[in-house]
């Protein structure tokens, strides 16, 4: 088979250049961020599912991680980093119960999945617990939009109270509300999109078999796929109110 290490190499590369150069400071920040996140996910996450820990906890350990160090390279120490990262972690947990909700409801279980055969495979000899794995990388594919979300909120706010003092929490939080209302509409589309794009094959699978109405709603992938569109988008949406309500507490003086 070809060789792709260094094409590999060679466009990440190209890609983090990019990044940095176009980002400045913040962009550099930005890479470091990435870089962590990576060895997270490939030190922490996958040795811990390894040894049998539940891949749902793993995961929102993961994200509290990882987000405190991006939050933290971005922002510095300050109350909007704090707020960010509570409003981040808020709503990535969020997104995994009303995931699990809906799995519940639906009869759809992380033991639905293709590669289940597999998987099952590493159970009998390590234990790893595959039930979860569904629901952890349901948290860990939403968390950069949520986080974007987040630090988007709380910037403002930040922002906003640095030009103007003298505001109130109530007032601090509808300000919060406001641009998070003008971020919601592109966040959960761009998430419906992301997970209907990675099913595309599926999709052109039914079209070009003509499946009827009631076989498409209850297929097992497609139920999969709208769990995690809808569980994702409703972790963006949730992080609105409560990184609003976060940074304004924080920053308002008016206990009001």
């Amino acid at each position: 088979s070809q060789d792709r290490e260094w094409v590999i190499y060679i466009f990440a590369l190209l890609y983090l250049l990019a990044l940095c150069i176009i980002g400045g400071k913040q962009g550099i920040k930005g890479c470091l961020g990435l870089i962590f996140t990576f060895f997270c996910v490939i030190f922490v996450y996958l040795p811990l599912v390894y040894l049998g820990y539940s891949p749902f906890w793993s995961a929102v350990f993961i994200c509290f991680l990882t987000t405190l160090v991006t939050m933290y390279l971005i922002g510095g120490p300050t109350k909007k980093t704090c707020a960010a990262t509570l409003g981040t972690l808020a709503g990535v947990v969020l997104a995994g119960i009303s995931a699990w909700c809906f799995s519940k409801a639906s009869g759809i279980s992380g033991y639905n999945v293709s590669d289940i055969e597999t998987l099952m495979t590493l159970w009998n000899t390590n234990r790893i617990q595959v039930g979860g794995l569904l629901f952890s990388g349901l948290l860990i594919s939403c968390l950069g939009a949520v986080m974007d979300v987040a630090m988007s909120i709380s910037s403002a706010i930040d922002e906003i109270y640095k030009q103007n003092s003298s505001l109130t929490r109530k007032e601090l939080f509808k300000a919060g509300m406001r641009v998070g209302r003008d971020m919601m509409g592109t966040m959960t589309n761009t998430l419906i999109l992301a997970f209907t794009g990675g099913s595309i094959n599926t999709l052109v699978f039914i079209f070009a078999y003509n499946y009827e109405y009631q076989q498409v709603i209850n297929m097992y992938s497609v139920g999969i796929e709208i769990m995690q569109g809808l569980s994702s988008s409703l972790g963006v949406i949730m992080a609105v109110p409560v990184t609003s309500w976060i940074a304004a507490f924080l920053y308002s003086k008016n206990q009001k």
